[in-house]
């Protein structure tokens, strides 16, 4: 019998099991894999959740207390922590990521499965988060206590596959990551921008405020994708933060920006970047080296009357 409740929603996935495989070999890495989620699921009854299913590489999870979700996927974070650095870990463990998404909501269950509009929204969002990163709805947000806020950045409303309402969403960074010391520029002497155009070989793409954030790789759920073996499946983030527009490193092999007029080349490796004028974007290395994927930027400060050559629609 079907039955209506209000539900935190977790979804958890492993980034990095493909390199895995393809150094440990099938049986060896679908057992490590394997190893890895079941010990991961363990840390949802200990909170007093229920795990729904295991998918794989991932997981779905329901609780009825929001913050015991949160301490769950904290606890999460930090097994895997432990599990890539121990000193007999397996080798190619050290490359596995997690990322997790989180949603508020009444959910439907039935025979032991979740549906809703809840579940929808947590497992998309999930195609947003970056390594070790946690993203929440900002109906979660609401239900945090104020000193815990304190710990996530904003990402504004976030546009998600299938749904025509955007989201809000709030980001837990991975730990030891400083969001506010990470930004390598910041410039309060300028205007508040009103747009970004992007240029990727032939194709302009002018995205103002209703646009972001987008995510920038390989991945079929990305804005804009790049296919380059340098880029990430999911490899950069736009978004509006603080007046600004900040481009942040969600990648393997990281991302490089080099400002028009500027020699040096800022390194962002799991940090972020406020981006003013124009330069350039290297996607897995310098714009300075020869056959890196390289997006030209530059920021508007004002949206002109010519029509926009928009990012085409996400599927």
């Amino acid at each position: 019998m079907a039955t209506i409740k209000r539900r935190t929603v977790l979804f958890a996935d492993l980034r990095g099991s493909t390199a895995l495989y393809e150094s440990l070999g099938n049986a060896q890495a679908t057992a490590v894999v394997t190893q890895t989620i079941n010990a991961l699921a363990q840390r949802v009854p200990a909170m007093g959740g229920q795990v729904i299913k295991t998918l794989g590489d991932g997981l779905m999870a329901v609780f009825s207390v929001p913050s015991m979700a949160l301490a769950s996927a904290m606890q999460m974070h930090d097994l895997l922590e432990s599990t890539v650095a121990a000193p007999h870990a397996a080798p190619g463990v050290a490359r596995l990521r997690l990322q997790i998404a989180m949603a508020l909501g009444e959910v439907v269950e039935v025979n032991s499965d979740c549906f809703g509009d809840a579940v929808n929204v947590a497992a998309r969002l999930l195609d947003h988060a970056g390594d070790n990163e946690t993203l929440i709805t900002g109906d979660l947000y609401d239900e945090l206590p104020l000193d815990t806020r304190a710990a996530y950045r904003s990402l504004d409303r976030v546009h998600l596959r299938g749904r025509a309402e955007p989201v809000e969403v709030h980001m837990l960074p991975p730990r030891g990551v400083d969001t506010t010391a990470t930004l390598m520029e910041t410039r309060f002497d300028l205007a508040e921008p009103e747009g970004l155009q992007l240029l990727w070989r032939d194709s302009v793409y002018r995205l103002s405020r209703s646009d972001l954030p987008i995510l920038i790789g390989r991945g079929s759920t990305c804005g804009l994708q790049i296919d380059e073996a340098r880029v990430s499946r999911t490899h950069a983030r736009i978004d509006w933060t603080g007046g600004g527009l900040q481009v942040a490193d969600l990648s393997i092999n990281g991302t490089y920006v080099r400002f028009t007029g500027d020699d040096e080349v800022l390194s962002l490796r799991r940090g972020a970047c406020t981006l003013h004028g124009s330069g350039d974007i290297g996607l897995g290395g310098s714009p300075n080296e020869v056959g890196v994927p390289v997006l030209q930027f530059s920021v508007m400060s004002s949206l002109d009357d010519t029509v926009p050559m928009r990012l085409p629609p996400r599927s």
